[in-house]
């Protein structure tokens, strides 16, 4: 496991759909002066500005539509159905508020922003004193490592948690998050997981086989005890391919085609259009809080 430099810059990838989300039922609603709803936007530009005030290289990360390549996986993944349309209604423009604050922004459509950040952790983990991860989502928890690569939970003090965090929170390490979901489902993305798994059984599995595909179909095999063992060694080898495919929906990509070196990535401060945007938005006070503008 690696651990972070602290003399050296820190990344914060933000994930901006999370954010935008929070903001939306965290905030009042408030309508922009023609009539649009954008108080999430107001609530996403508010976080991100005090991010901003310390932070030396920030990139954001988009579901600019719901759907990505999963959905053509599994039929049951997420969709946008359901999705209030005053929130809907801002995610392109909370893009637009975000590159008018300075920030690099990576719209996902056949991948997901969980995937950009992925990608991201892995490429950029090698000049950055350390990576945090600004989510709570769990999918995310693969990405950690040591102290080098971590999740920042901006809404609980910003606690961090790092590969010591992964494996209490969870009670596997972050290379076997993909496996534990698989075992155990995920309601926020669509997919149940194996009848009788539950987080306990998958994790003390998991703990020592490390992999679905590691775990013996024989519970005899297993050499420790586990409730309902021999129940639930027949489901996993009944239904193998189900896990395998859970598996890959919960397995983040990290070869998704980010064009921007590191240094890409230093924040400079907001740009002029921010002004002109706050203006039209309705929210001209937030100007205010900017603490850094682009020369």
């Amino acid at each position: 496991m690696r651990q972070a430099e602290p003399d050296r810059p820190r990344l914060h990838l933000v994930d901006a759909t999370y954010e935008l989300f929070r903001a939306y039922f965290a905030q009042p609603s408030r309508k922009a002066p023609d009539g649009r709803e954008v108080g999430a936007v107001r609530g996403l530009l508010s976080t991100l500005m005090v991010l901003t005030r310390d932070a030396t290289h920030i990139a954001c990360a988009t579901d600019h539509v719901v759907r990505s390549f999963r959905n053509d996986l599994y039929a049951g993944y997420k969709t946008g159905d359901g999705l209030p349309e005053e929130l809907a209604s801002q995610f392109g423009l909370a893009e637009d508020a975000m590159r008018a604050l300075g920030l690099v922004v990576w719209p996902m459509v056949e991948f997901e922003a969980d995937d950009a950040i992925a990608a991201a952790a892995a490429r950029f983990s090698n000049e950055a004193g350390q990576v945090l991860i600004a989510s709570v989502d769990k999918d995310l928890a693969q990405c950690v490592d040591g102290t080098r690569v971590v999740m920042l939970d901006r809404k609980n003090d910003n606690a961090v948690l790092d590969a010591d965090g992964v494996a209490k929170k969870f009670g596997v390490t972050p290379a076997s998050i993909p496996d534990f979901l698989a075992l155990v489902g995920d309601a926020a993305d669509g997919y149940p997981g194996l009848p009788g798994w539950g987080e306990k059984s998958a994790a003390a599995v998991l703990s020592v086989f490390g992999t679905i595909e590691r775990i013996p179909r024989e519970a005899s095999a297993w050499g420790f005890k586990v409730r309902g063992a021999e129940k639930l060694a027949a489901t996993l080898a009944a239904r193998e391919d189900e896990a395998r495919l859970f598996k890959q929906l919960a397995t983040l990509r990290t070869d998704v085609p980010l064009t921007e070196g590191f240094e890409d990535l230093a924040y400079r401060g907001a740009r002029p259009e921010l002004r002109a945007l706050c203006a039209e938005l309705g929210m001209p006070d937030l100007v205010k809080r900017v603490t850094r503008w682009r020369d």
